[in-house]
């Protein structure tokens, strides 16, 4: 029996997927839960045109996380920080406080879960903090650290 998953099955496959199954795993299992449904000529076409206007609506999500990966690495954020006469500052510069930054500045939301800070930028200087878009698009802010007047 061909069966379209409608949902993801383990050890089976993904949804939008076409499958083989034996007749009592379909029948009994996959279609009375709504896992699945009957691969017929029509759920086929229907099936199809799903996933390409789902890979279409994926394609324009990647080009517009590459265009504001673009927008956010040509970004140079500014903190001014108190120093102390070594050089270390009191206080640090934290992952909330690049979103807000980034927001205030090129008016951009950013997930505060999507900035990659091991630990909150404590030194003086420049330095890179990569922001995660998509899984496979990511931007790299500039972020400067100076002493407060």
């Amino acid at each position: 029996m061909r069966v379209i998953l409608v949902k993801d099955v383990p050890s089976l496959g993904r949804a939008g997927e076409v499958k083989d199954v034996a007749d009592g795993y379909g029948q009994n299992f996959l279609l009375p839960r709504g896992l699945a449904i009957e691969a017929t000529a029509g759920a086929l076409r229907k099936a199809a045109q799903e996933k390409s206007s789902l890979d279409a609506k994926k394609s324009r999500a990647h080009a517009d996380a590459e265009a504001l990966a673009k927008r956010l690495s040509a970004l140079t954020l500014v903190f001014k920080l108190k120093a102390g006469e070594q050089g270390k500052t009191f206080g640090s510069v934290t992952s909330k406080d690049i979103v807000e930054a980034v927001k205030r500045e090129a008016k951009i939301d950013v997930e505060k879960t999507s900035v990659h800070l091991p630990e909150p930028l404590k030194a003086m200087g420049v330095h890179t903090v990569e922001i995660r878009l998509l899984s496979d698009v990511r931007a790299h802010v500039t972020v400067a650290i100076e002493a407060a007047a």
